[in-house]
């Protein structure tokens, strides 16, 4: 018999527990956040809150993260509090006056749902919201309950990949604890492990999902892709995204303002047919270079035609996506070591942006590094995750 899969929400609706029948309900969520196509009651992309409000669940107060409500707002652009034109509620932005709910906010609330989808990626803000949401739950004394989704990318521990975030030296929006980049854990296992770690007196419960495998990728699950923001728009992109978003921090484009972003990089000036040349000669595994034109609408050198190099998926379990992003970036260095820079990446959560490649990569020694060609070795090296497996063993739940 096919498993079907339920997200935390589907398993929810389908016996809504006395708790949410009483009081008042906040819930932090966005537009991405959906009902199973295959496994809820409705059967269909239901938005979480209106198939909760449906439910009869007393929702008083929604909270939006990053990209806002809609999960259209551009990136790091500030979002301010607004209504829900869907369910009537009013909107309280966790990414403009502040990045995590108010004492006044929460005290119009017995119960904090968080239901919003991840790309299992580290530098990807929903995660950090979480964590602001679950350390103002602590110190307010109000329950948390997060509602489980899959990680896009697998909760498969052995496709982890650093390198993990030097915290002592490196805390922001786009990585404040220590982790990798890509975690194989879903919100659940991972609010599980913070409250240890952080020793949150939170609490706090999982409302776990049915159905799910550790070894799926997305397309496994069943259900479409639902992009979580405006540049998100497939799994391809969420696959390759812990990679070639480390291009944000450069003045190479990322692909922001064309069809495929965080699928291409380039400039008017790269050598874009010697870089995928040099790239498919790693022979990395899962992974396919091919040079491109692309003439980006927004964004970095938006209206300038630009040469690219275009990353595709052969096998997304084999692929290693961090490690190809920076044998990619090193490629480049190595060929244009005059044109090639480091920019800030200014955003709302992160100011002015300096040194953002650093907060990608969590690490400060890493950028002078790649300007002196690495070994494959060394690249390898800083993409492991020591530590990892054993560290989240407890908190798993699948």
């Amino acid at each position: 018999m096919e498993r079907v899969l339920r997200f935390g929400v589907d398993v929810l609706l389908a016996d809504p527990p006395p708790q949410l029948k009483r009081g008042q309900i906040g819930l932090v969520t966005n537009d991405a956040a959906t009902t199973s196509a295959i496994g809820s009651p409705y059967r269909s992309l239901v938005p979480t809150r209106w198939a909760l409000q449906r439910a009869g669940v007393p929702l008083t107060v929604l909270f939006s993260p990053e990209h806002g409500l809609g999960a259209a707002a551009a990136d790091g652009a500030q979002v301010g509090h607004t209504q829900d034109r869907l369910t009537g509620l009013p909107v309280y932005s966790l990414y403009g006056e502040t990045l995590r709910p108010t004492p006044e906010m929460l005290s119009q609330i017995d119960l904090l749902l968080f239901d919003i989808p991840d790309v299992g990626s580290r530098f990807y803000t929903y995660i950090w919201t979480l964590s602001h949401v679950m350390e103002a739950c602590a110190e307010a004394g109000t329950p948390l309950w997060v509602l489980d989704r899959p990680n896009p990318l697998s909760g498969d521990l052995s496709l982890v990949e650093g390198p993990m975030l030097d915290e002592a030296h490196i805390s922001t929006f786009v990585g404040r604890w220590s982790m990798p980049i890509r975690h194989s854990l879903t919100l659940g296992e991972l609010a599980r492990l913070w409250r240890r770690e952080r020793r949150l007196s939170l609490e706090l419960n999982i409302v776990e999902m049915n159905g799910w495998e550790r070894t799926w990728i997305w397309p496994q699950t069943g259900n479409p892709f639902v992009p979580p923001s405006p540049n998100m728009p497939d799994y391809e992109t969420a696959a390759l995204y812990p990679g070639t978003c480390f291009f944000e921090g450069t003045n190479l484009s990322e692909g922001r303002g064309t069809a495929v972003p965080f699928r291409v990089v380039g400039a008017p000036w790269l050598d874009n047919l010697t870089v995928a040349e040099g790239f498919n000669r790693l022979n990395l595994p899962g992974l396919a270079a091919r040079p491109v034109q692309f003439t980006p609408g927004s964004g970095k050198h938006a209206g300038r035609l630009c040469f690219g190099v275009m990353l595709h998926l052969i096998d997304p379990v084999a692929a290693r996506p961090v490690a190809a992003g920076l044998f990619l970036l090193s490629l480049v260095i190595a060929r244009h070591p005059d044109e090639f820079a480091w920019l800030p990446y200014p955003t709302h959560g992160n100011g002015p942006g300096y040194g953002h490649f650093d907060r990608l990569v969590g690490r400060l020694d890493i950028r002078e590094q790649l300007a002196q060609e690495p070994s494959s070795e060394q690249i390898l090296e800083w993409t492991s995750a020591p530590g990892w497996r054993e560290r989240v063993q407890p908190s798993l739940i699948y």
